[in-house]
């Protein structure tokens, strides 16, 4: 139930990365575009450069390389006002960024004209997280710029690959939410939906990971310390946005008074699709005071306080929360959430009433026609404000009666469900909401009593209905479940995998369900390909292509053709020997950023993600050191080497997960130090997991680890990303694993323990790890090392909660 070791003979790994690529290609594209849409590969190897595949046949062609160093020239000399005697590496990559965005700018201006002039349905993403990490290679891939941008700088005897390097991540989410967010920005954009992306600018983004004595300690992450190349501010678009105050009621409607004031300035960031010439724009607010802010204290005297109290409303968007699957009901996240709402529903709004690119003249006033010409996404329950907020606009500034407005409420926004764990569920006190948002506290009331009347026409005498599909939770200290505003005030409500939709039907929302079943779909996650396979493993792209040609980065079902070549040994052993330089490469990455040298022949097997108790980095460690005791018990054996990676960021105030780090450091401290062990078993924890660090150790994995307990991973796109690059899936059927497994057949994957069904059987009937604890010889054995200070022996009780945890009260069934 808790082992899983597989011996895998490197002939079986190479065989099984092949199946793993036609599983890509399978009857995704039904599941969701991001998935589906493919991306670009530009670049030829370049003579003087053999280290770095950068091309998928032929050249990019597209641009003129003296032109290119011309304005590398330039903007290193006008922009950044340098010479090359006195230019850094840094003012290298912001004169190349520069270049290649002016790339960008004539096709931004020219779709935004396009959109006005035809006007179509707009797709309007709000998210609190983007996670796009870096944007100068994606942005040179889709725009093949590559291979030009690579001639030029080796020509001027700079390094490409270092000039990256000098580039932040934009770390500005957690994990997947975040993460899908990017994905389908990308995918929009190459499809030439005319598509925004709205969230806030974070000035610190997610934390930077250190390990300090094998213990996570949390960094500032100020990744805009050296400015941002590709952002451009719009002042000329900022939008007040209310908090606090108190309502008036007045026969002509209702006021919102004496509100405090924060400016929303917007920052625009291009989104290029894949050589289509379209570029999307994601619009980051940032929180700005108004001058008069305080203005009172200016009047007694008190001037140099308030010019320092401004920093109260601009903390608004300094940090992202840095939480996943958990909810911090906190006064300032409230603010975060209704303040990226409030802005972009006036911007939303702006756009709808213009028709000319440019103007100001408002020419659409008619609001019936809102649902066709606006699609607003909420990515979960943190952007639900805009359910009362476009409620508050339509009835009391735009004046239309409560039925219609509704009315285009529902038919205009949808919601996207991300998890069932309870813990993660948005329930914001009624108090603070009286406090923060008086109007909208009045009108959540009133959307409530309505949908309460239409339950009980429905379901007459049902009380306890009523109760449980209540927007408002009584009891105690009363709380509005942000879910359920959510499900009444959209017309569509989907989950991220086949698996997670039917859980909500028949658990978390079944209520729900029986009362709207029209309402509820499901939209499995997908992953773009051109950041995940052209841009961070162009070796395999570039094998895929000299068999079926390109078609396949623009869509991903062209990859079915590989199976005509199953039996072609050629390619086969083309992937195999990617795959090798992929491991070499990040071998050489991890002795100089880890100091660890590992033995790049072996099995790399990486489980990368936050840690969780629900993602089972434990049932990992467990396995760990059965691995290390059978390889102690028999050392004359022959064992497939293994380098286990896992990698992963813990909430800063989620004990139990930075335990686990511990845990997952001790391990690897007496491992990798053991003489009789060698290099046939090491661990490495990889810090600072993100973004970058991804698009590097995805490429080169042998075992993509995806363990979570059936029933709690939502879906999961790190599975996705592994098995696209070739690596073979040990998991569970849970999430995304469950269709990645039907594409494949189970046979392709290595499936083991509990199915959703199992797991909850388990739960009626009680759950005792004794019994397995005692049945299992070599379960023991790791269960007692841990207890006894075997991987702690200057703390022999360092790891006794964790051991009390799996013993006594282990909500996820790791043993």
């Amino acid at each position: 139930m808790w082992l899983y070791s597989r011996s895998c003979s490197p002939q079986h790994r190479t065989c099984c990365v092949f199946s793993n690529l036609l599983i890509a290609g399978g009857g995704a594209s039904s599941h969701s575009s991001s998935w589906s849409q493919a991306a670009n590969m530009s670049k030829p190897l370049s003579d003087h450069d053999r280290k770095k595949q950068i091309s998928v046949r032929g050249l990019a062609g597209v641009e003129n390389v003296t032109d290119l160093k011309q304005n590398f020239n330039r903007h290193l000399h006008f922009t950044l006002v340098k010479d090359r005697n006195v230019a850094t590496k840094r003012d290298y990559y912001f004169a190349l960024a520069h270049t290649v965005r002016d790339h960008l700018v004539g096709r931004w201006i020219r779709t935004q004209q396009h959109y006005y002039e035809k006007d179509p349905k707009r797709v309007y993403y709000i998210s609190l997280e983007f996670y796009m990490g870096r944007t100068l290679q994606n942005t040179m891939v889709n725009l093949a710029l590559e291979n030009a941008c690579d001639e030029a700088m080796y020509q001027m005897g700079l390094d490409m690959e270092e000039l990256e390097d000098m580039e932040e991540d934009a770390g500005l989410g957690n994990g997947g939410l975040g993460r899908l967010a990017a994905c389908f920005l990308d995918s929009m954009a190459s499809l030439g939906l005319a598509a925004y992306g709205y969230g806030i600018r974070y000035e610190f983004g997610i934390f930077n990971q250190k390990i300090v004595s094998g213990w996570q300690v949390e960094e500032a992450d100020d990744w805009l310390r050296y400015g941002n190349p590709w952002e451009k501010a719009r002042p000329e678009y900022m939008r007040p946005v209310h908090f606090y105050g108190r309502t008036e009621h007045n026969p002509d409607g209702v006021k919102w008074v004496d509100t405090q004031v924060v400016l929303a300035l917007p920052y625009d960031t291009p989104v290029p699709g894949y050589r289509n010439n379209i570029v999307n724009t994601m619009r980051l607010w940032s929180a700005k005071a108004p001058c008069e802010f305080n203005l009172k204290d200016f009047n007694i005297g008190g001037y140099i306080q308030a010019v320092l109290d401004r920093n109260l409303a601009e903390n608004i968007s300094r940090v992202l929360y840095p939480n996943d699957n958990f909810f911090e009901g906190k006064e300032l996240r409230l603010k975060q959430e209704y303040f990226v709402v409030s802005a972009t529903l006036q911007d939303i709004i702006r756009r709808f009433k213009v028709s000319k690119f440019g103007s100001r003249e408002i020419a659409r006033t008619d609001f019936s026609k809102l649902p066709d010409k606006v699609a607003i996404q909420l990515n979960d329950t943190h952007p639900a404000m805009a359910i009362p907020e476009l409620m508050r606009v339509l009835v009391d500034e735009e004046k239309l009666s409560w039925e219609k407005a509704w009315d285009i409420c529902v038919r205009t926004c949808a919601y996207t469900n991300h998890t069932v764990l309870p813990e993660a569920l948005e329930r914001w006190p009624v108090d603070l909401f009286a406090h923060l948002l008086p109007r909208h506290l009045e009108i959540v009331y009133e959307i409530n009593r309505r949908h309460l009347e239409n339950v009980a026409a429905k379901f007459p005498g049902d009380v306890d209905r009523l109760r449980r599909m209540s927007l408002i939770e009584e009891g105690g200290q009363k709380r509005i479940n942000m879910a359920h505003l959510c499900i009444v005030g959209s017309h569509a409500v989907n989950g991220v995998a086949q698996i997670h939709s039917d859980i909500l039907k028949a658990t978390v929302f079944k209520d729900f369900y029986e009362m709207e079943p029209h309402k509820f779909q499901n939209k499995t996650n997908g992953i773009t390909p051109r950041r995940w396979l052209v841009m961070c493993n162009p070796g395999l792209a570039e094998v895929i292509a000299e068999r079926i040609g390109e078609d396949f980065i623009r869509d991903l079902d062209q990859l079915k053709r590989l199976r005509d070549f199953a039996s072609d040994d050629a390619l086969i052993r083309d992937i195999a020997k990617v795959k090798q330089e992929n491991k070499l490469k990040f071998a050489v990455h991890l002795e100089e950023h880890y100091k660890v040298k590992i033995n790049p022949n072996s099995m790399f097997d990486v489980q990368v993600k936050r840690i969780h108790e629900y993602k089972r980095q434990l049932l990992n460690c467990l396995h760990i050191i059965t691995y290390y005791n059978r390889i102690k018990r028999e050392p004359n054996k022959q064992w497939t080497p293994r380098t286990v990676m896992i990698g992963g960021k813990a909430a800063p105030g989620y004990h139990t997960a930075k335990m686990i780090i511990r845990l997952i450091t001790a391990i690897g401290e007496v491992v990798n130090h053991d003489p009789v062990i060698g290099d046939r078993l090491k661990v490495i924890f990889l810090e600072n997991y993100r973004v970058t660090l991804a698009e590097k150790a995805i490429p080169a994995a042998d075992l993509s680890e995806q363990i979570s307990t059936a029933g709690t991973e939502a879906s999961g796109t790190g599975n996705m990303k592994f098995m696209l690059n070739g690596a073979l899936t040990i998991g569970t059927m849970d999430g995304a694993n469950v269709e990645m497994a039907e594409e494949a057949g189970e046979d392709n994957l290595f499936i083991f323990g509990m199915r959703v069904d199992d797991v909850d059987a388990l739960d009626k009937k009680g759950y005792h790890a004794e019994e397995y604890y005692n049945r299992l010889p070599e379960l023991k054995q790791a269960i007692d090392q841990i207890a006894g200070g075997f991987f702690s022996p200057k703390q022999a009780d360092l790891f006794k909660e964790i051991v009390n945890m799996l013993m006594h009260h282990d909500r996820y069934i790791k043993i």
